[in-house]
């Protein structure tokens, strides 16, 4: 018999997977978004990963409620040292994209 109780945890547990579900598919649409970039810059994306730093509610352009993500992940311009960037995403739209300072690398030289 359904309880009240069994009720609100189920729903609990619904939202929280619900919630983890939409974060991995919104981390995947930042990684393409910075595959895209690094790839048009001549930089590569290091580790091929990128890491959550913060999360917080913010209203978009349209005055709706979103979350707004941000991730932290390193690349390098020309092999030899890593530098660190940070992305931001409203909702699953990317907002901001930051890169610390690094060199360029030759013209005639490809990272990929």
């Amino acid at each position: 018999m359904l309880t009240l109780t069994s009720i609100f945890w189920t729903a609990i547990a619904v939202a929280l997977i619900s919630f983890w579900w939409q974060g991995d598919a919104i981390k995947m649409i930042a990684m393409q978004t910075l595959y895209q970039y690094c790839k048009e810059q001549n930089l590569q994306l290091l580790d091929q990963t990128i890491v959550l730093k913060g999360i917080w509610p913010q209203r978009n352009a349209s005055g709706s409620l979103q979350l707004r993500r941000r991730y932290s992940f390193e690349f390098t311009s020309t092999g030899e040292q890593r530098y660190k960037g940070m992305i931001e995403l409203n909702g699953r739209r990317m907002q901001h994209l930051e890169l610390e300072p690094h060199l360029l690398a030759d013209s005639d030289e490809s990272l990929h």
